[in-house]
């Protein structure tokens, strides 16, 4: 069975629809043009590419705080959809507790965008979101994940790190930051999206130079303990993007059927609490 013929779980990618629900006007960024993408164009790109759920990521870029828009395609999605969204770090459990019933099933943490200080003790937020089993979604780029590995270590919420970590790819495996991410697989409560080469890679596609990060990754964590995402609408890319290529390439880094549907299905559904639609 090839990649495209495999039914998948998208566990990363982004809706916009500034038409429906304005940007915040105090936005850090604003998506326009080939980067907007509502919850029914994105219901095409599944049935292209036999995309039966997906996990919906609240941008910072574009609505912030504001959760409308990730809320209404949640209510649309009839089960297919879950969220993580981004909000106030001093969100009361009720609060969060409305949010999981509506779908979301964690928080955001854009490190990478924001900086490490805002999030170095968070441990409030952080026990809250265990208290409801909820995850903490972390983004962060080159060395920022040793600054939040005391946070890490001083609570037990589980832990979904976005898009590989994004390591410096010009400091190698054994750089120390990719280290820590490797040596959280210990732990059994961290899971890491196999997707954002274009986002830490220095080269054009088939971004050959974090290849190995991905691989480093599988065989530290399991199968068990990764997954998939698209990022899709690409915002900020640098080069051209397009979804079925991405999927080739994810084909090609790893070319073991079983492991690509415990990868692209069995562990968002089992994780995430999807059916078998």
């Amino acid at each position: 069975m090839t990649i495209f013929e495999q039914p998948k779980i998208d566990t990363h990618h982004h809706v916009f629809d500034p038409a429906r629900f304005p940007y915040l006007p105090d936005t850090p960024y604003c998506p326009q043009g080939h980067e907007i993408g509502t919850t029914d164009y994105y219901r095409a790109v599944m049935q292209a590419y036999n995309i039966r759920h997906s996990l919906i990521v609240g941008p910072t870029s574009g609505y912030n705080t504001d959760s409308a828009c990730l809320l209404d395609a949640l209510k649309k999605g009839n089960g297919r959809f879950k969220g993580i969204a981004v909000v106030p770090f001093d969100i009361s459990t009720e609060r969060l507790a409305s949010l999981k019933q509506a779908g979301v099933v964690g928080i955001a943490m854009n490190v990478a965008m924001l900086g490490t200080e805002p999030f170095l003790h968070l441990d409030g937020l952080m026990g809250r979101l265990a208290e409801l089993d909820m995850f903490a979604a972390i983004q962060v780029q080159n060395d920022q994940l040793l600054a939040l590995l005391p946070l890490i270590n001083r609570t037990t919420t589980r832990l979904l790190i976005d898009h590989s970590g994004r390591p410096d790819v010009t400091q190698g495996l054994q750089q120390p930051a990719f280290q820590a991410l490797l040596s959280l697989a210990d732990q059994q409560r961290t899971w890491v999206k196999l997707s954002g080469l274009a986002k830490f890679s220095r080269q054009p596609f088939p971004y050959q130079d974090g290849h190995a990060y991905q691989h480093a990754l599988l065989d530290a964590f399991g199968a068990q303990h990764c997954m998939w995402g698209s990022d899709w609408p690409f915002l900020r890319a640098e080069h051209r993007m397009d979804l079925g290529t991405l999927l080739m390439l994810l084909e090609q880094l790893f070319p073991d059927e079983k492991i690509r549907q415990q990868i692209l299905w069995q562990t968002p559904k089992e994780l995430f609490g999807f059916t078998d639609y």
